[in-house]
């Protein structure tokens, strides 16, 4: 039987889009969970008919955060949490919760350009200004250490002389962040299914 899957998001929902269109072989998307009320990837989980709900970080504590989102997904009976571009910091309550049931997608090829103050654009600047030739993305399970957790899949895309952050933030979510997450989700439910 298919894993259920909640993803995270904050934003537009990029690599959620890249999740709805890959057809998963043993998952699929049962709920899109946003901290943010206006995030646009709450219009795709609805076209594509997935269940959303908004959970407003700015409503609660850390705890009272991490609380209702636990109590979300195990009222959905979820089995995975995909991070897809989710803007919050989860708590040890909630990690522990789902421990090696929780996976993120970093725009780097960890372990340079990862940890606490680095998300977003912010990794393309800073490749960008220690002149490394080559980036990527990186999608690992998620634990207490920010971008700590053991790695699944990561994928190298190169990095051109003209290149600006915005430049290299669309290579790479084009040509490692939606091939890796979908296929990284995959790997996590069809392990849930053969244990």
């Amino acid at each position: 039987m298919k894993k259920k899957i909640a993803v995270f998001v904050s934003g537009g929902g990029t690599n959620l889009q890249a999740l709805i269109d890959a057809k998963l072989s043993y998952g699929y998307i049962a709920l899109v969970i946003s901290s943010n009320p206006e995030a646009y990837a709450l219009e795709r989980a609805k076209k594509a008919t997935i269940q959303t709900l908004v959970v407003n970080r700015k409503e609660h504590t850390a705890q009272s955060f991490d609380q209702a989102l636990i109590k979300a997904l195990s009222e959905n009976s979820i089995d995975l949490v995909v991070l897809a571009g989710f803007m919050s910091i989860l708590g040890e309550e909630f990690i522990s919760a789902y421990r090696n049931r929780i996976i993120n997608v970093h725009p780097s090829l960890i372990p340079s350009f990862c940890g606490k103050g680095f998300y977003g654009l912010k990794v393309h600047e800073a490749a960008l200004e220690y002149g490394v030739k080559v980036t990527g993305a990186t999608v690992h399970f998620v634990n207490e250490i920010p971008d700590g957790g053991r790695i699944i899949l990561q994928k190298a895309v190169p990095i051109l002389d003209d290149d600006t952050p915005e430049v290299l933030q669309k290579r790479v979510m084009e040509q490692a962040e939606w091939e890796l997450l979908p296929r990284a989700a995959d790997i996590v439910c069809k392990g849930m299914i053969e244990a």
